[in-house]
């Protein structure tokens, strides 16, 4: 890049961040990349941010808001509880699946590069979960009370059951990126609800 940077607002310098650490993790994501497609400075990055870590967590939060807003969209939209389910399911399975952008959750991608060896990246991630998990927990009270799932259960522990389920399926995703596979996966997840 040469002659004078392009100039961005915080959260598009963020956004362009998290382009790069979502497709290389943290470890695989060069300063130099990072200055590349930001169009900052190493200076100008580190007056910002601190450094790469900082950089990392706002990227990281970032997408997180991004995800929780496009899931609870869909969980909150129209339909009964079953449907609303099976869009989430859709919508993971279109998004590991879409051609010209092959990378997992970079919610996934982090609590596994990151999640055990730094406390502030676990962190983070729980909390995600937390709020997808209140999300579905919501979603199967309701299913409940319109007697689509039974009551013998507790929301929570069905809505814990489903998430583990969609988080396998979206590690599915990347090691097995077919789709009649993956809708078999979903459809057997909506068989056992």
């Amino acid at each position: 890049m040469s002659g004078r940077p392009r100039e961005f607002e915080g959260e598009d310098v963020i956004e362009a961040a998290m382009d790069v650490f979502w497709s290389h993790g943290y470890e695989g994501s060069s300063t130099q990349e990072l200055c590349e497609r930001t169009g900052l400075g190493r200076g100008s990055l580190y007056n910002a941010f601190g450094n790469k870590q900082a950089l990392y967590m706002a990227a990281l939060r970032f997408y997180h808001e991004r995800a929780i807003h496009t899931q609870n969209g869909i969980l909150n939209g129209p339909g009964t509880a079953r449907e609303r389910l099976r869009r989430l399911l859709e919508w993971g399975i279109g998004e590991d699946l879409e051609a010209d952008n092959r990378r997992s959750c970079m919610a996934l991608f982090a609590a596994m590069e990151r999640g055990r060896k730094d406390p502030a990246v676990s962190e983070i991630t729980r909390a995600y979960a937390a709020r997808l998990e209140g999300a579905l927990c919501h979603v199967f009270a309701l299913g409940q009370r319109a007697g689509e799932f039974t009551a013998e259960r507790p929301a929570l522990e069905q809505a814990r059951a489903f998430m583990s389920s969609y988080y396998g399926l979206r590690v599915l995703g990347q090691s097995m990126a077919d789709s009649a596979f993956l809708h078999d996966v979903l459809e057997g997840t909506m068989a056992r609800l």
